[in-house]
């Protein structure tokens, strides 16, 4: 069981003005509407602008975060960014949005875990913040997958958007939020979704893509559906609980097959899962907070709801919590 003394009180949201549909898809790549709705459930994805980088929608979501809230974020003293596309190899991201709040005194750092990155922040936020080597954190996971993504191939084009979210966590010994987690690493299976880079070999494979995202959809999707079937089983456990007393799954939005499939092996409705695949398209690491945040602006998630988030990606890596949302509902 947890000792956790840390709560999510805050969370915000941001996602570029542009849509790219799936038929503007079909001027560029074999496909169509009906094609890909029925294999992803994906219908369009947000897309930055050439001006537009990670760093300016992790900004804008902060932004969005201190305007709903009323927060005051001079005193955070850890600035977490989860990401895969950061703007720069260095300065991190977390520094750029430092140096935009002018926020003094605080700790700075990027975390890539790919699409698990938002779970392992906050898992390490929680970390922090119970053994009070930080009281108030900035966890922010942000994307621009459209700047890494092939256009001319259909099997990955279709699924990627950019988008990012941001949350605080702040101690609270009284009312925390983490209830349990879980994670886990399948290194053996990194060939199955990459970005090349330096290296042009992977576990003597050759490599492709050019510094695009290449990925074996197949095996990427049995992996998932078995590994977090069976991470949320630790989950449930270690908290001693079931699902009969979850009120939402957020699992990463990747695909509504795959999460389809995840709630058909552990007999939970699909209905009371939280997504944002339909109008985002695969967001990465933001796609949970996307998912959150928009469940929040509808009104369906609310204080003291238990919930579960579990992200799997890249890596292949995997990490999931148990979550008593601990945002207090606006009036």
């Amino acid at each position: 069981m947890s000792i956790s003394k840390a709560r999510i009180t805050a969370i915000g949201s941001y996602a570029p003005k542009h849509i790219l549909t799936n038929s503007d898809l079909e001027a560029l790549v074999e496909t169509n509407d009906e094609w890909i709705t029925q294999r992803t459930g994906v219908k369009e994805r947000r897309i930055a602008s050439k001006e537009e980088f990670t760093s300016d929608l992790c900004i804008q979501a902060v932004a969005n975060l201190v305007h709903t809230y009323n927060q005051t974020i001079d005193d955070v003293d850890m600035i977490i960014v989860a990401t895969t596309t950061s703007d720069f190899n260095f300065p991190s991201v977390a520094c750029l949005v430092q140096d935009h709040f002018n926020i003094k005194g605080t700790g700075a750092m990027d975390l890539n875990a790919t699409c698990a990155g938002f779970a392992y922040a906050l898992h390490l936020a929680n970390g922090l913040v119970t053994a009070r080597l930080n009281r108030k954190v900035l966890v922010i996971a942000g994307e621009t997958m459209s700047k890494v993504t092939d256009y001319t191939d259909r099997n990955t084009c279709i699924l990627f958007g950019d988008g990012a979210g941001a949350v605080l966590v702040e101690y609270d010994e009284h009312d925390p939020s983490f209830i349990s987690s879980h994670m886990g690493t399948n290194g053996g299976g990194g060939i199955h979704v990459y970005r090349s880079g330096l290296s042009e070999v992977m576990q003597g494979i050759p490599l492709q893509g050019c510094g695009n995202i290449v990925q074996n959809g197949r095996e990427v999707y049995k992996w998932a559906v078995r590994t977090v079937t069976e991470g949320t089983t630790q989950l449930l456990e270690q908290s001693q609980t079931t699902w009969d007393n979850i009120d939402w799954f957020v699992p990463h939005s990747a695909n509504l097959k795959m999460i389809e499939s995840i709630c058909a092996k552990v007999n939970f409705p699909f209905e009371k899962t939280l997504h944002s695949a339909t109008y985002n398209g695969n967001t990465s690491s933001a796609s949970i907070p996307l998912s959150l945040h928009t469940a929040v602006q509808q009104n369906k998630l609310k204080y003291g709801d238990q919930i579960i988030i579990y992200g799997f990606g890249s890596g292949l890596t995997h990490a999931g919590l148990l979550i008593k949302w601990g945002i207090k509902n606006l009036t």
